[in-house]
């Protein structure tokens, strides 16, 4: 299956640069490897795998890696994020809370590692529409 959809030169950019970032992954417990790419506001790329650990707990996914490694660079502002995985899947709960920390509408792009030209698209707000916010 594929996308009648096109992706723009910079989210094809951001996908090609998760793919880069999946292959880097630890993943020797669930075979389950992840890369995703953020776009910062300043329109930098940051990159992140995800990393198990024999104390599953202590795993962290691809996409908070990603987060954090702009953030420590001091980045905090962001529009798009790449996901990819085979199959397509999308962030999971503690990602979709941690990528809407950083605003509603940072759009999520999820690709198939393995078949890239089918992917689909959502703004975070849509994949968490009911966050939890610290007031």
């Amino acid at each position: 299956m594929t996308n009648a959809e096109k992706l723009e030169p910079i989210e094809q950019e951001l996908v090609d640069a998760a793919l880069a970032a999946r292959k880097n992954s630890y993943s020797p417990y669930s075979n389950f490897a992840v890369g995703a790419a953020v776009l910062t506001k300043s329109e930098k790329i940051k990159t992140g795998c995800n990393v198990e650990n024999a104390s599953y707990g202590l795993a962290i996914c691809a996409e908070r890696t990603a987060i954090c490694k702009a953030v420590s660079d001091g980045e905090s502002e962001f529009t798009l994020i790449a996901v990819a995985a085979t199959p397509l899947a999308t962030p999971c709960g503690a990602c979709r809370q941690f990528i809407a920390e950083f605003g509603g509408q940072i759009e999520i792009i999820c690709v198939d590692a393995e078949s890239p030209k089918n992917f689909k698209k959502w703004r975070a707000d849509e994949l968490l529409p009911a966050r939890f916010e610290f007031k």
